[in-house]
């Protein structure tokens, strides 16, 4: 959490692998592996998901051709996924998601409304199954029932083999996906961390008292 220009989605971007960023020291490590110097498809393969704050339209490719591609690619060299069992769990999946089985054959995100692109980027990730899935403000233009469903889908995915670091402005995400930590971002830093009381607090009380305590904590 934390507010406007923190750099939130900055740190997801340098997760990802996003060319417009340079990361000039330190290092990202997964499973003891500093993974910068990896393009971002390698990066997905060893485990890591990335689902986007403002997800991109794919015009002319179907939803269903895409995340096949997406499965696919994981696989190893040689190996074929067999289409029945790849519509099945696909099919699987989306019910979860309330998906109608239609949307399939949809171009990616061309046309869709906020709630119908969050729920393609959880398809998404139901579908590749993670070790690590980094969720960029996923309530983003959400009206409640698609925050919601959203929500639901992520709480099906949680458990002990995958992490997930899901960032956001406000606690009403918090209300349906009840955090293990909490971590506010302030200037690039990470300057408090928690239990869910803590997103309660900012709830309450805003970003300013946080800032406050920094500047006091500078001053001295």
């Amino acid at each position: 959490m934390g507010p406007n220009g923190s750099g939130k989605s900055t740190l997801a971007k340098v997760l990802g692998g996003h060319p417009d960023y340079t990361v000039t020291g330190g290092e990202v490590l997964m499973d003891g592996e500093n993974i910068l110097a990896l393009e971002p498809d390698v990066r997905s393969r060893k485990g890591l998901f990335l689902a986007f704050q403002y997800p991109m339209e794919i015009p002319g490719v179907s939803i269903a051709n895409f995340i096949r591609a997406a499965v696919q690619g994981r696989l190893a060299e040689g190996e074929e996924l067999e289409a029945t069992e790849y519509y099945a769990r696909l099919y699987e999946k989306m019910d979860a998601l309330e998906m109608p089985r239609n949307f399939t054959s949809r171009s990616v995100n061309e046309g869709f409304s906020g709630g119908e692109k969050k729920r393609n980027e959880i398809l998404q990730m139901a579908m590749l199954e993670p070790k690590y899935a980094v969720l960029d403000e996923t309530d983003s233009g959400l009206d409640i029932d698609a925050l919601r469903i959203v929500s639901g889908g992520v709480n099906k995915l949680r458990g002990p083999n995958v992490g997930i670091l899901l960032i956001t402005h406000y606690q009403r995400l918090l209300d349906y996906i009840v955090p293990d930590y909490v971590h506010v971002m302030v200037g690039g830093r990470i300057v408090m961390s928690g239990g869910k009381e803590l997103a309660l607090e900012l709830e309450e009380k805003g970003y300013d008292w946080v800032k406050e305590g920094i500047e006091q904590t500078a001053g001295v």
